[in-house]
């Protein structure tokens, strides 16, 4: 039998545990479905989030907007890279 997910087609991000990720230029990421923040400091932050780790590193981050869900970070984003669980 087909989940009711499946049939609406809602997507997993909306119903699921799965980070919604939208970067906005070089100065905003908004992760979306987070778990916590395993390490912060002023030019790297490392998000956990329920598949994994996204890593951002660049200048004068600032973690802001943040939810029960939510995380937004500004700053002067270099880069970003994932470490998944799997």
């Amino acid at each position: 039998m087909r989940k009711i997910n499946d049939i609406l087609d809602i997507p997993k991000d909306v119903w699921g545990k799965t980070p919604r990720i939208t970067v906005t230029g070089f100065e905003e990421i908004l992760i979306e479905n987070f778990k916590g923040i395993l390490e912060y400091e002023d030019f790297f932050a490392r998000i956990n989030t329920h598949i994994g780790v996204v890593n951002i590193n660049g200048f004068n981050l600032k973690l802001n907007q943040m939810t029960e869900d939510d995380i937004l970070v500004t700053g002067k984003i270099n880069s970003i890279d994932f470490e998944s669980k799997r």
